[in-house]
């Protein structure tokens, strides 16, 4: 077959425009879930400040189980099955979906400070990524003011109206999670930059498999186990002095 038949060439436009169209998803991703995407999630340690006060967090090593148990089942487990539920709901357009989903996330919130953050949060990601949903909100609305819609029910409104694959949505959020959270623990155990750029190659599985298994998961999956976490939340509020909000 000769490079001038036209079902060659056919076929490889449509290949470059499949290569491109994932190239733009990704960039978008990476903006939208880049550690300097303008939501003020610098200033939370979400109770892991209290964790290391408390000496449960001391190395590397900790770090890493840390944040692999709040990914696995934990706090983060939960917005990853948030997200999704809200990805889905924006795509069917059920704005009253997305108002429950917000509801329940902010139920599931175990102290003040968890309930804070994930709310500035999600004001705040909302907030910047008008450029990707528009001025309107992309035709959709809560019930309630914006500042009452949870980070992770917010990200995934977001990442639907935006174009963006449920999967990679995910894996980009799991990932933004644990780099807030090893970049936090960078200025409290404290960790050499070797060590925190180490802590987040091996943090690659966990993030990949609990975004895949949030892929497919129903709000009957929603459930924490890092009892440890929760407390050390709740802690960090009668901490006499702070470096992070929660």
């Amino acid at each position: 077959m000769s490079d001038a038949d036209p079902q060659r060439n056919a076929s490889a436009r449509s290949g470059g425009s499949a290569v491109a169209a994932d190239a733009m998803d990704l960039a978008t991703l990476m903006t939208l879930f880049s550690p300097a995407f303008p939501t003020g999630g610098f200033a939370y340690s979400h109770g892991l400040e209290a964790a290391v006060r408390e000496g449960r967090v001391g190395d590397a090593g900790a770090v890493r189980g840390w944040v692999e148990v709040l990914l696995a089942r934990g706090s983060g487990w939960n917005d990853l099955v948030l997200m999704a539920e809200a990805h889905r709901a924006a795509a069917a357009g059920e704005e009253q979906g997305l108002a429950g989903l917000a509801e329940l996330a902010r139920a599931l919130s175990g102290s003040a400070e968890r309930r804070s953050e994930t709310l500035t949060l999600g004001a705040a990601f909302l907030a910047a990524a008008r450029p990707w949903i528009g001025a309107d909100g992309a035709g959709w609305r809560l019930s309630g003011a914006e500042a009452e819609m949870p980070l992770p029910v917010a990200a995934g409104a977001v990442a639907c109206h935006a174009g963006l694959p449920l999967a990679g949505s995910l894996v980009a959020y799991a990932h933004s999670f644990s780099a807030s959270l090893v970049s936090a623990a960078a200025r409290l155990v404290p960790l050499g930059q070797s060590e925190w750029v180490a802590v987040l190659r091996d943090l690659a599985p966990s993030v990949v498999t609990n975004a895949r298994r949030a892929a497919g998961s129903t709000l009957d999956e929603l459930g924490s186990a890092a009892i440890v976490s929760e407390i050390a939340a709740m802690r960090h509020e009668t901490l006499p002095t702070r470096l992070f909000r929660s």
